[in-house]
């Protein structure tokens, strides 16, 4: 997985991430699929400045908080079923957005168990905040 952070608009920029964290959801357009859920990973970058995210203090408040990645796309999936990949990844960008010190973000999503003979198949996206701090 390459970095973003080559992007000149990213450059004064730290990357944190959630790697392959493995939920169980209701997704897919298919019968078979809207009757049990499927496990899917979820992958996450956000671009961050660093003026926005260098403690003085070492303190937690001082930059963006791991569980609010993960805090974010819990609340995303107890909504309810899901039909695509591509509207979950769509969604849990959008809200990584919204965060006020994030200037950019990645998220992928995985659906691992799909076909025997392949990894995975999934879903990438990638949002820049044209307005950023």
């Amino acid at each position: 997985m390459q970095s973003l952070l080559a992007d000149p608009r990213l450059s004064d920029c730290r990357r944190l991430f959630l790697r392959d964290y493995e939920i169980w959801i209701n997704i897919g357009v298919h019968d078979f699929e809207k009757r049990g859920e499927q496990r899917v990973l979820i992958n996450v970058d956000l671009y961050v400045p660093l003026a926005l995210s260098t403690p003085k203090d070492d303190e937690l408040d001082e930059v963006v908080d791991y569980d609010f990645i993960r805090r974010t796309i819990a609340l995303r999936i107890s909504k309810g079923h899901i039909h695509l990949q591509e509207t979950l990844c769509d969604e849990v960008l959008a809200l990584m957005l919204e965060h006020p010190r994030v200037r950019a973000a990645r998220v992928s999503t995985e659906k691992p168990d799909v076909y025997p003979d392949c990894a995975a198949v999934g879903v990438e996206v990638f949002g820049i905040k044209e307005d950023s701090p």
